[in-house]
């Protein structure tokens, strides 16, 4: 960790790509982690450094007890993800401390990802790929290791927010009738033609395809209960929390073939995951990786400066939560 002599304006209390430390060090004279850093560093080195304005990760997510040790000097605190779960907002409100978010720059790589979840998931790809990794030599017949068709399917969305909003938009060019369950139905405008149900029970029996894009809440959303609602045979789609999964129930879904797969990117410990979902062929499964392209993580980063940049200037905060 470096910086210059004069006074440093924040801490980066992550790992960033390099453009967005380039950035951070020569406009804010940044501090710059080499690793993660947890919240007792993050605590000892804000009182140490006087800086006015923080960037934290889910590893130095911050409770109302670490609020209350934060230093006067502390102004805002950036979160460079669209995800603030891991830090008590109002305890920062509190304290006048302003906390900002990056709604808008991992949208349409997430759902990309998302989306890749879906085919991966219903195309066996998990197993198409264990099959040439091992030196395929055997040819499979019309009715041998057949996938799940994609198009045309009801894909069931729940959380038609951004990111469920742009996953739509891919399944329209699919073809996939769109049903979505929200705290509050979206004007037509934004709904583009997706039906609202108000019960996620009533949405969960239609779903040939089921899809998580909500933030993570206080209960489990995806219990034994509503996994036996959805229809035998449909595919699960998680790339928002794993925290709303009861994955002892997901894991029973898949062993029985009530669920013919799921598509996975988020789990309940992370990283270290439950090792039963490796072992089933047919999940496909990636670490927590759905904004992971340069052009995301870059503007994630400069979403998060643009944020200390005005607050430091004295104007509001872009995207304040």
């Amino acid at each position: 960790m470096n910086a210059k002599p004069d006074k440093v304006g924040l801490l980066v209390a992550r790992r960033m790509p390099d453009a967005v430390e380039e950035r951070a060090r020569r406009e804010f004279n940044a501090v710059i982690a080499e690793d993660d850093m947890d919240v007792p560093a993050v605590l000892g080195l804000c009182r140490k450094l006087g800086n006015p304005a923080v960037i934290i990760g889910k590893k130095s997510g911050f409770s109302a007890a670490d609020i209350a040790q934060l230093p006067e000097t502390i102004r805002i605190i950036a979160n460079p993800t669209a995800g603030y779960d891991h830090m008590d907002v109002e305890a920062a409100h509190a304290r006048g401390i302003i906390v900002t978010n990056a709604p808008d720059a991992l949208t349409e790589c997430t759902a990309d990802f998302s989306f890749m979840l879906i085919l991966a998931a219903c195309r066996r790809a998990s197993e198409y790929d264990q099959i040439m990794r091992k030196g395929w030599r055997r040819s499979f017949g019309m009715p041998d290791m057949l996938g799940k068709r994609v198009n045309g399917q009801t894909l069931g969305i729940v959380g038609m927010g951004r990111i469920g909003r742009a996953v739509a938009r891919r399944a329209r060019g699919f073809n996939m009738p769109i049903l979505y369950h929200n705290r509050t139905r979206l004007p037509p405008e934004l709904e583009d033609g997706a039906e609202y149900v108000s019960d996620l029970a009533d949405m969960l029996p239609r779903c040939d395809i089921l899809s998580l894009h909500l933030p993570a809440g206080g209960k489990t959303l995806m219990t034994r209960e509503a996994f036996n609602r959805l229809p035998r045979g449909a595919v699960f789609v998680n790339a928002a929390r794993g925290s709303l999964v009861d994955e002892d129930a997901l894991i029973e879904a898949l062993e029985s073939g009530h669920l013919f797969a799921a598509g996975l990117d988020v789990y309940r410990q992370e990283p270290n995951f439950d090792l039963r979902l490796a072992k089933l062929p047919n999940v496909f499964l990636a670490p927590h990786m759905g904004s992971a392209t340069t052009d995301a993580r870059n503007q994630m980063g400069f979403t998060a400066l643009d944020n200390v940049a005005a607050v430091l200037a004295g104007r509001p905060p872009l995207d304040p939560v």
